[in-house]
């Protein structure tokens, strides 16, 4: 490990998404209690869960589910976006700063976020122009949604608290 990794991980901050973070996923992904297709034709179920209580993709033949299964299936899902983001994000972010970004890789997917050129302005300490990168994902399906748009404004908004 060279001085400079070590110096990162000595400063490395194990994040974990707050309830502010939380409500915005709840609140944009809304509650179903049975499988359907979400914006991006990807079965869902629960609040905005793609996997189900197994780690098995969900498929629009999956039973319904009660909330209390739904809580443990976005809490999963969370764990996994914060785990994805403390491997990737090495800049110190503050608490809302991270749930902001837990619930943009909760919507875009961990994945999209490693890719993303917020991540890269993270990265850089570039913290204003990673704010401003929040609103550029407000397509699903190759289309602009108003509920996404919305949605980047709640996550920007907590970011820059």
């Amino acid at each position: 490990m060279s001085l400079h990794d070590s110096l990162l991980a000595a400063h490395a901050w194990d994040g974990h998404c707050n309830q502010a973070g939380l409500d915005i996923i709840k609140k944009f992904e809304g509650w179903r209690s049975e499988p359907y297709l979400c914006a991006a034709a990807r079965p869902t179920i629960g609040w905005g869960s793609c996997w189900d209580d197994e780690g098995n993709p969900v498929t629009l033949h999956h039973p319904s589910i009660t909330q209390e299964q739904g809580e443990y299936l976005l809490k999963r899902e969370v764990r996994h976006v914060e785990n994805a983001i403390n491997r990737v994000v090495k800049t110190r972010l503050n608490e809302n700063q991270f749930s902001a970004c837990c619930s943009l890789a909760y919507n875009i997917g961990s994945g999209a976020f490693a890719r993303s050129t917020l991540k890269m302005k993270l990265s850089r300490n570039d913290l204003e122009g990673a704010a401003d990168e929040f609103p550029k994902w407000r397509r699903a399906g190759g289309r602009i949604l108003k509920g996404l748009v919305i949605r980047r404004e709640y996550e920007r908004g907590l970011f820059l608290l």
